[in-house]
């Protein structure tokens, strides 16, 4: 497990909290509009961030932040996770975790163990179009459908989010999402950005127009969905 990115400071990725967010190599997911690509390998050429400089780091700002957000790549793909979320809650940190789901056991394991305040699943795509849109001829779905569900119980604090490009995503998509996921707390549409990072760079982002069509889409089932961003 490589930590390889840290950003010391941010008021958005754990809105209400002071954060900082930290970055975990590797990812089992190949979303072609990834704005973290070269995060997807399961090792990188550049140096990781040592994980004693990373806990030296929190060590130095207990009591300015109040949170720490872990992100990839995909943080469950590692069983050492577990390990790490203790460490830093040990240090009396908020922990907010970026999920794709694909994990369940991990995930049901550090929320029961009571390692993770909040959790963000990223919903790719409605189920007949999962597969396309993380790259892989057979998805995972049945995991991402059971880590869903045990989010929509209440457990823990949660949002689920979709990245949407015209290329992948329409209405039928949306209408599919709002039935399989109705009634969540938290939803959020994120408009496609291409950046030189995406893999696919034929993708295109939506209009406002376009956005507010799948949103209205959305409410028929999840009436407090939100665009962000």
């Amino acid at each position: 497990m490589e930590l390889i990115g840290l950003q010391k400071l941010t008021l958005l990725d754990d809105p209400g909290h002071v954060a900082c967010t930290v970055f975990v190599q590797g990812c089992n997911f190949r979303c072609p509009f990834c704005h973290n690509s070269e995060l997807i390998p399961l090792h990188t050429a550049a140096p990781p961030l040592r994980q004693e400089e990373f806990f030296a780091f929190l060590k130095s700002r207990v009591g300015v932040l109040d949170s720490v957000c872990l992100t990839g790549g995909e943080p469950l793909l590692w069983q050492e996770t577990e390990n790490l979320l203790m460490r830093i809650r040990e240090l009396g940190y908020r922990i907010k975790l970026d999920t794709n789901g694909s994990f369940p056991d991990r995930l049901e394991r550090v929320v029961h163990s009571g390692l993770v305040d909040c959790v963000a699943m990223d919903i790719k795509n409605s189920p007949d179009r999962y597969a396309e849109t993380i790259g892989w001829d057979r998805a995972p779905f049945q995991q991402v459908q059971r880590s869903a569900a045990f989010l929509l119980s209440g457990e823990v604090e949660y949002e689920f989010r979709t990245t949407v490009a015209r290329e992948l995503h329409d209405e039928m998509s949306m209408d599919e999402i709002g039935r399989w996921l109705r009634g969540a707390n938290r939803y959020f549409l994120q408009n496609f950005v291409c950046s030189q990072q995406v893999p696919d760079q034929s993708l295109t982002p939506f209009d406002q127009e376009g956005l507010a069509h799948l949103l209205q889409t959305l409410r028929q089932w999840i009436p407090n969905a939100q665009a962000r961003g």
